[in-house]
């Protein structure tokens, strides 16, 4: 009977200690490299936001960036629609998150591949139409991918699908920029 107890126990703590899924704040330092003509690197940085503060918690999330262009994304889960604030508008614009206009290609794992912040992560590579997109992340910020299942847009779904976690960073390559 003690050892039942002993394994009940046990059992429901490495459910509730390990099958939590983050919820909070992940700070992202971005440097953009601008490949419009006559806009510089540091125009385009400045205007999309060297700092972004990504918050979520229950399938919802939204971003802050310090941008003199861009200001912020709300992703309601309950609607699937995905709210963007630019300085310039007092209107947030609104996209459909089950369309995407992109579209992956192809997936790549590699296991292991850097240290971010005191985490060994895993490397996401998603080669898209738009272009190459990385994502490095650890399984201790883990999602709950079946909030996301309808959450195509800018391949949200294929990114946590196939990492089940946030990034902890992130290279995007495609022909107006590149972000680090």
């Amino acid at each position: 009977m003690k050892k039942t107890i002993t394994l009940l126990l046990s059992t429901l703590f490495v459910i509730t200690f390990f099958g939590q899924t983050f919820e909070g704040k992940v700070v992202y330092k971005n440097a953009y490299k601008c490949k419009i003509p006559n806009v510089t690197d540091e125009q385009f940085t400045s205007m999309m936001g060297s700092t972004q503060e990504y918050f979520i918690k229950n399938g919802d999330y939204k971003s802050l960036a310090n941008g003199t262009l861009f200001q912020s994304q709300h992703y309601i889960n309950s609607e699937n629609k995905l709210y963007t604030k630019m300085s310039n508008s007092d209107t947030y614009l609104w996209n459909d998150a089950a369309t995407n206009p992109d579209e992956v290609i192809k997936f790549e794992l590699n296991k292991g591949v850097i240290e971010i912040l005191g985490y060994k992560c895993d490397e996401l590579v998603l080669t898209c139409k738009s272009g190459i997109q990385k994502y490095y992340f650890n399984s201790k910020l883990m999602v709950d991918t079946k909030l996301f299942v309808n959450h195509k847009f800018g391949n949200w779904y294929d990114l946590v699908s196939k990492s089940n976690a946030l990034p902890l960073k992130l290279i995007i390559e495609n022909t107006q920029f590149s972000l680090e």
